[in-house]
Formats: structure tokens, sequence, C-alpha cells
């Protein structure tokens, strides 16, 4: 789970965009020191996380994977999927594998990589494009719907128990916590909720 600084839904998207910049200077996901210093310039704003664009570094690899690498067969894959009313937007698609994608399903991003190989992996084995793109997309949906504000404490009592994530955090021993889990259980909720 992520350090008891990370009180909100708003920490906690920074929190992971904090170990995308780690990864990206070559420190790794899990420098706690290094993710805790971006974190708080993503939080103080001194880091303009809209400035850092994971669609310009798909561009440089346009021709392959984003999950896996894969060259061959192609095609375009909703991290919010359509299941949830995912949108048809840039931050919400990438290109993968027809196998990536047979694979995913109808999973959201944190939940496909959990279901694969555990919560380790949805906190530090997303690939950085995919993630990028979904915590941007997400920051935007969950501002719209007014969420980003919620505390942990605030998703223990009044979301958990409607999140349909929950078996899925239960496995995990991560319900009532903050996780990256939140953040595909708040984009279910803010999707089937439109207003």
């Amino acid at each position: 789970m992520p350090p008891a600084i990370v009180k909100t839904v708003k920490d906690l998207i920074y929190w992971q965009y904090a170990k995308i910049i780690a990864d990206s200077t070559g420190v790794g996901k899990t420098d706690y020191g290094f993710v805790m210093n971006k974190f708080k310039q993503l939080r103080q704003g001194s880091i303009a996380w809209n400035e850092i664009r994971e669609y310009v570094k798909e561009k440089e690899t346009a021709d392959e994977c984003v999950f896996c690498g894969a060259t061959a067969d192609l095609t375009l894959e909703h991290l919010l999927p359509r299941k949830f009313d995912g949108p048809n937007t840039e931050k919400n698609l990438v290109w993968i594998c027809k196998s990536c994608n047979s694979s995913k399903g109808a999973k959201r991003l944190y939940e496909y990589f959990a279901s694969e190989a555990g919560v380790e992996a949805a906190k530090y084995d997303v690939p950085r494009i995919a993630e990028g793109k979904y915590l941007k997309f997400a920051y935007e949906a969950l501002k719209q719907k007014s969420f980003l504000a919620t505390t942990g404490a605030q998703l223990r009592s009044g979301v958990c128990p409607k999140c349909d994530m929950k078996p899925l955090c239960i496995r995990q021993d991560s319900e009532g916590e903050l996780s990256p889990f939140c953040i595909d259980g708040l984009l279910t909720l803010c999707f089937k909720e439109k207003t």
C-alpha cells in the first residue's frame, strides 16, 4: 500500500505517477526516497504532470504492444473497458497485441495486472504508457465527479461497500486501503453514475 502521506484519491494518483517518473529515470518504481520526492513535487505543482506525455512515448513505439512489445496483430484496447462505459478517448486507448487483448478481456488496467501476477504487479509492473495514460484519464474523470479529495476513510465507509473491486481487494489483503484498485473501482462508479 502507499505510505501514510497518501491520504486522498488525488494523492494516490500522484503516488502512482511518481513511480512512473522514477522508473523512467532508471532508479525503478521501488526507490522509496526518489518516488517520495517526485510525489511531493507533483503534489506541490512543481512538476506539471500533464507536460509529461505518454502519447509521445507511444509514438516512439507505435508498432509494438504496450504490454508485451509484440509487433504483430495489434489492436486498440480500452484501458477502462467498454463494458464499464470506457470512452473512445486517446487517454483510454492503447495499442496491444491480440494475445494481450484476449488475456485482458474486460478487466480494468490494475485489475488485469493483479489477476495475472498479484497485487505487486498492479503496483509495480504496469507499463509506463498504459499506466500514464490511464492515470491522466482517471484524474480528469474523477475530478469531474469530485472524487479526487476522497479520503481513505470516506472510501471505506461510502465507496468500498458498493465497489465491484471488493473481492479482489479482499484476496489481495487491501480491503479498505487506498490502492491502485481504488482507481479502477472509482472509475467504474464514475461511469456507471453518469449524469
